[in-house]
């Protein structure tokens, strides 16, 4: 029995109502995780879009990051009462220097390409993009593991890093109580400040790298899919290129980041291993914290790249050997055309054709 056509347009417009709407709702999800994420760049500094943004960035950096820990370190070495066994050396400096070194390359490069190529470009998930609305869920998931990581990694820190200024003010001589806890917490803000700065740098390397990461293991099950080569083409391409553009515009980040975490181990190293009698617990756990603070953001970045490394080689072996099937099904297809005499010469082009483009 035929159905009317007004029956049949009352059941499409009834099960397009609930896809539509679930559509909204993942995409306005979707908005609302990367909103936080940018209010979070644009807190700390990251989003530099305007001369008043860029401003009021490096002046709170050069403010809190640099001009602050100074001036307490400085303070805090006049106000105790035996200088001479608990006085302020010359590697609790240098490391406050490379604290600041590692924070200024993160808010330098991140902040270049968040001004050069936009928030959502840079993160590759601009609504020109083809393929955005069936990752949807995926991605919001990879922006709450940007916040669990860097809440996971400051917050024990940001414990340490309490206790360890804690201690010093207890066990450390001082003249005034007053000026040692106004010193303790200026120095706990502009710490938590400078390492937030630099591991949010790391995190959101890896959260790109994490976003491309979903489009590779797709194209994987993209390729068991019967469709139309130019498709298959279409994607490869446009994963080589994302993949391109990944590694120019973080390539300077991590190397910078690479090379100040090394001199700062080499040159803690030599101080180390030069005032082996001055160094404790008290004069020394800013070193300790930091180091590891240090090396935590370049194993984020390192991790993040061998990570993207590996699932583009797995896309790689997938495609060759899916290549390698389609070469061989149109080999054996080809040779019984031809042996049969009845293939026409448009298959036979067709299936040279696509064997030319995947061999190259």
């Amino acid at each position: 029995m035929a159905v009317p056509c007004s029956q049949t347009d009352g059941l499409l417009s009834s099960t397009q109502i609930p896809l539509a709407y679930e559509d909204q709702e993942d995409e306005a999800h979707l908005s609302k995780s990367l909103n936080q994420l940018e209010t979070i760049l644009r807190v700390f500094g990251f989003c530099q879009h305007s001369f008043s943004s860029l401003t009021l960035s490096w002046l709170s950096f050069l403010i809190l990051g640099i001009a602050l820990p100074v001036v307490m370190v400085h303070l805090f070495s006049h106000c105790i009462a035996d200088c001479k066994k608990y006085r302020i050396h010359s590697f609790e400096i240098q490391v406050l220097v490379f604290q600041c070194l590692v924070a200024a390359i993160s808010l330098v490069c991140i902040s270049y390409s968040l001004r050069q190529y936009g928030f959502r470009k840079f993160l590759f998930v601009d609504r020109s993009h083809g393929h955005m609305a069936q990752f949807r869920d995926e991605y919001v998931k990879k922006i709450n593991g940007f916040f669990r990581l860097l809440a996971v990694w400051v917050i024990p820190f940001l414990f340490l890093k309490i206790v360890l200024e804690a201690v010093r003010m207890i066990y450390v001589p001082h003249n005034s109580w007053r000026q040692s806890v106004v010193i303790l917490i200026a120095l706990i803000a502009s710490w938590t400040y400078s390492t937030t700065i630099y591991l949010s740098g790391c995190a959101l390397f890896n959260l790109v790298c994490n976003f491309q990461v979903i489009h590779f293991e797709n194209y994987g099950k993209l390729l068991e899919r019967d469709l139309d080569i130019s498709q298959y083409i279409e994607e490869h391409i446009r994963l080589t290129y994302y993949l391109s553009k990944i590694s120019h515009r973080f390539r300077l980040f991590v190397i910078l980041e690479l090379l100040a975490v090394t001199a700062s181990q080499v040159e803690a190293l030599f101080q180390t291993t030069w005032n082996r009698e001055i160094i404790n617990f008290i004069n020394g756990g800013d070193f300790v914290i930091s180091s590891i603070v240090e090396l935590v953001g370049l194993i984020i970045c390192l991790h993040a790249a061998a990570k993207i490394t590996h699932r583009a080689q797995g896309t790689g072996s997938v495609a060759a050997k899916w290549h390698s099937v389609v070469t061989c099904a149109s080999d054996d297809t080809c040779q019984g055309e031809i042996s049969r005499n009845c293939g026409s010469s448009e298959d036979a082009n067709t299936g040279l054709l696509c064997i030319k483009l995947f061999r190259e």
